[in-house]
Formats: C-alpha cells, structure tokens, sequence
C-alpha cells in the first residue's frame, strides 16, 4: 500500500527501480528503503522469530529492533527498513540468526 494522494500534501512520482524478493521481480521506488518497497507491494513478512518461527515484519523503521533483518545480495541480517533500495537487488527472507556467507 502505497499513499498516491493526499489533501494537503504532494507526491511526485518518483522512478521505478527493479529488484527481486525470494526470485520474484518486483518494483520499489527511488527514495525508498528496502522494507518500505516491500511493504507498498504488500509484504508483510520479511523474516521469522530465532526461537519459534514467527513472522517478523516492518516495526520501529528506525533500525533499533532486528524485525527487518532480511539476506540481501548474499549478506544476512540487513536492516532493510534503513537500507536503501538500490537496482538489481536480491532480498531474502531471513529464518533465523542468518548464515555468513
């Protein structure tokens, strides 16, 4: 979900920048973090809890807590609510403490 207008505040479309979630193509947009691309194009699970699984999706959006913590290009526990987005990214939803590669 994605606010397009507003009564007193303006959005200018911004350029669509191409990358991949879990393999598929997606599209976030210039100015946007990672988890707030996902977010706008409805995902809500970005990693699962260490201990239970559970899903763990977009909280503080300030990069305090590890619930964005996502595999981005091959690197684990990425906040992605303060990462930009950039051009041919491959974000992964993390399971777990993540593995080093």
């Amino acid at each position: 979900m994605r606010i397009e207008r507003h009564p007193i505040l303006d959005f200018p479309k911004k350029n669509d920048i191409p990358f991949t979630f879990d393999g598929s193509p997606m599209t976030g947009r210039e100015g946007d973090t990672i988890a707030a691309a996902l977010h706008a194009a409805g995902v809500m699970k970005l990693s699962e809890s260490i201990k239970h699984h559970r899903p763990r999706g977009f909280y503080c959006a300030i990069g305090n807590c590890s619930s964005c913590h996502m595999v981005v290009d091959g690197v684990a526990n990425v906040k992605t609510c303060v990462t930009p987005l950039k051009p041919g990214m491959d974000v992964r939803t993390q399971s777990g403490k993540g593995v080093v590669r």
